[in-house]
């Protein structure tokens, strides 16, 4: 009996091997295939288009894993560059034999280090600059600059090619040194091997070393106070400066010492580690959770910009990696909140600095610089990454956005614990330097912001059922404001509109919760699109939340009537659709969520007082909602239409829920 129960347990192991082997080969079988596809699609450049406008400028996503890589390997140099391999910022094709070590090297910096290996570091790149940037002349005489670059367990090949890159592509004597600055690398190659490699450099190149990790604030502030050049240059340790791409921003410094001068910041795919040039005309700012975005510039801005494409633009905050900043005035304005931890809120915090203090953030459009982005990231944060981003965070509104602090932390789960920070020392520094509230900041830098202000409508729109709707309180407050807008202008209707509706916040918010009313909201889109964060798409009625502080259900309506949501989305009705379905008539537009625009008619709204109609005053027809719910993704959700105003169609009314943002 002994030796049957071995017999069949040595049979249950040889089976779970086999068994273990062919999945595997499965699985290496359809990785190889779809490798060789993708490698033969690069070939015959059909390589799937990749975001042209960058997300969020160095936003690490996660704590970095690499599974069961080993430490010495981890710890090897395996730079072995191929000739031609990579120039002018080609794509790097790997043969599918290299597939499973292209697998384990990529986790180590979630980048594809084998293709980064393969690349030489003075690899030639095309010069991506507009014509008239070509043909533009700059003073003889710039001032000098120091190159600062923080490295944390950095590859050699991406560390030295962004080093290389800054050599071969600046006139030689603009650079006053090159300043390597080591946070706390663990690396082996990253010390004596580095250190001999750099003595043999063109220019003078110096490496300083925390002993611990502090983060990027504390190594920026290391090498800037080392720093001896006229002007103080931040780059990513994984850039690749295009040519002529230093010129530009420090003949902007010369003209005016308060302007902190940024790149455009052109991508480096993570994947194949090509060079792809980025949209020149958008700029920098954020969303309601402080998060930095990348958006495009108004109409308006762009009509400007066609005068002269080679002139720098105004943006609202840079994305903090990559600026050029006279080193004078960068001390003189505060240089960097030192408490801010690792990563994450300096570039919002330096942003809010200058244009409060005096000073101006801009972008040059003939200066292209590309950085690597990666979808997640490989550093580790001591004590998690969202306690630090929110701490951090949290340090920037309590000193900059004075009201809109408490806006922040009442709509950021997470960030209540950080209310009482002390940051008395840079409250002191905003005082000595005279520095302007954030609402001038909204008003005067940023005057298409989409956060909400004393002068706009900040709650939830809803849906009235007329058969149940017993919310007198709205009634009749209503009839009053309707007495005085009932003759203006659409402008002026909207400025009563907000000014009673925001005096009423607490007597609506007390009555909504004993009346009988919808338990559907209009809620914004979810992001879908590989290109942007802004969530575009199709508009719906959903169940609100429990919470009246979710931003997903929060909307903004300021007087032109545009109705806005975090990331510059608004309601828009110029795209026309055909809609199957016996209730909804052929023609019929759907309600979509898009770009804001500053005056687009598209966008604009009235609310009739007397009717409860959401009527857009680019065809006069008004906001409908579908007569049966729609089942989608285990969701209920009633679409939204366009169609002739009718006072007797009840799924035309709607009610504008007033909520107090601060």
């Amino acid at each position: 009996m002994f030796r049957l129960r071995v017999k069949i347990f040595y049979i249950y192991i040889l089976i779970s091997f086999m068994l273990s082997v062919y999945l595997f080969y499965l699985i290496s079988k359809y990785s190889v295939e779809k490798f060789i596809n993708y490698q033969r699609n690069a070939r015959n450049n059909k390589l799937p288009d990749r975001p042209r406008i960058p997300q969020i400028v160095g936003h690490y996503v996660a704590p970095g894993v690499v599974g069961n890589v080993s430490r010495d390997f981890m710890n090897t140099n395996n730079f072995a560059p191929v000739p031609g391999v990579g120039e002018n910022g080609d794509p790097v094709v790997v043969q599918a034999k290299d597939l499973l070590k292209m697998q384990q090297l990529f986790q180590i910096n979630r980048y594809n280090l084998l293709a980064s290996d393969r690349i030489a570091l003075n690899r030639t790149l095309p010069d991506v600059r507009k014509s008239k940037c070509l043909s533009k002349q700059y003073p003889s005489k710039l001032p000098t600059t120091s190159i600062i670059i923080v490295f944390h367990n950095e590859a050699w090949s991406v560390l030295l090619r962004t080093v290389w890159s800054v050599i071969e592509r600046s006139p030689r004597h603009l650079i006053k040194e090159i300043l390597l600055v080591d946070d706390a690398s663990d690396r082996r190659f990253l010390k004596t091997e580095l250190e001999n490699y750099v003595q043999k450099l063109p220019v003078v190149v110096s490496i300083l070393r925390l002993n611990k990790r502090e983060g990027l604030v504390a190594a920026r502030l290391m090498g800037a106070r080392v720093a001896t050049g006229d002007t103080l240059t931040f780059l990513d340790a994984h850039c690749e400066c295009s040519p002529g791409w230093l010129e530009p921003l420090l003949a902007r410094v010369q003209q005016n010492p308060k302007k902190v001068v940024c790149p455009v910041i052109d991508i480096i795919s993570d994947d194949n580690f090509s060079y792809i040039k980025s949209f020149e005309f958008h700029w920098g700012a954020f969303n309601w959770e402080l998060h930095f975005r990348w958006y495009t510039l108004t109409d308006e801005e762009l009509a400007e910009r066609r005068k002269d494409t080679t002139l720098p633009f105004k943006t609202p905050a840079m994305a903090g990696g990559l600026f050029t900043i006279d080193r004078k005035y960068f001390f003189d304005v505060g240089s960097y909140d030192e408490k801010l931890k690792i990563w994450g809120g300096d570039n919002l915090e330096m942003s809010f600095r200058i244009w409060q203090c005096g000073g101006e953030v801009e972008i040059a459009p003939c200066s292209h610089v590309g950085h690597l982005f990666r979808k997640s990231s490989s550093y580790t944060f001591p004590g998690g990454v969202s306690g630090i981003l929110n701490e951090n965070l949290a340090r920037v509104a309590l000193v900059w956005m004075d009201d809109w602090a408490k806006f922040f932390f009442k709509y950021n789960k997470g960030t209540e614990e950080f209310k009482n920070l002390n940051v008395s020392s840079r409250i002191a520094l905003r005082k000595e330097l005279n520095c302007k509230s954030f609402d001038w900041y909204l008003r005067k830098v940023w005057p298409q912001n989409f956060f909400p202000a004393p002068n706009k409508f900040f709650g939830r729109i809803q849906p009235i059922d007329l058969s149940t709707f017993d919310y007198q309180e709205y009634v009749t407050l209503m009839k009053k404001i309707n007495l005085i807008v009932k003759n203006l202008n659409p402008e002026l209707k909207w400025k009563f509109l907000i000014k009673y509706l925001s005096e009423n916040v607490k007597k609506i918010g007390d009555s909504m919760k004993a009346a009988k009313h919808s338990s559907y909201c209009l809620q914004k889109p979810k992001s879908s699109s590989l290109t942007s964060n802004q969530p575009y798409g199709q508009s719906f009625l959903k169940k609100c939340s429990l919470l009246i502080n979710t931003l997903d259900e929060a909307f903004v309506i300021d007087d032109y009537g545009r109705i806005m949501s975090d990331e510059g989305v608004c309601l828009d009705s110029f795209r026309k659709t055909t809609i199957e379905g016996e209730s909804v008539s052929e023609g019929t537009r759907k309600i979509k969520m898009v770009t804001c625009g500053s005056s687009k008619s598209a966008q604009r709204w009235v609310y009739e007082t007397d009717t409860y109609h959401l009527r857009n005053t680019n065809n006069g027809e008004c906001l409908e909602r579908a007569i049966t719910l729609a089942r989608e993704d285990s969701e209920d959700k009633f679409e939204l239409f366009l169609n002739p105003c009718d006072v007797r169609n009840e799924l035309q009314k709607w009610m504008l829920y007033p909520v107090a943002w601060k």
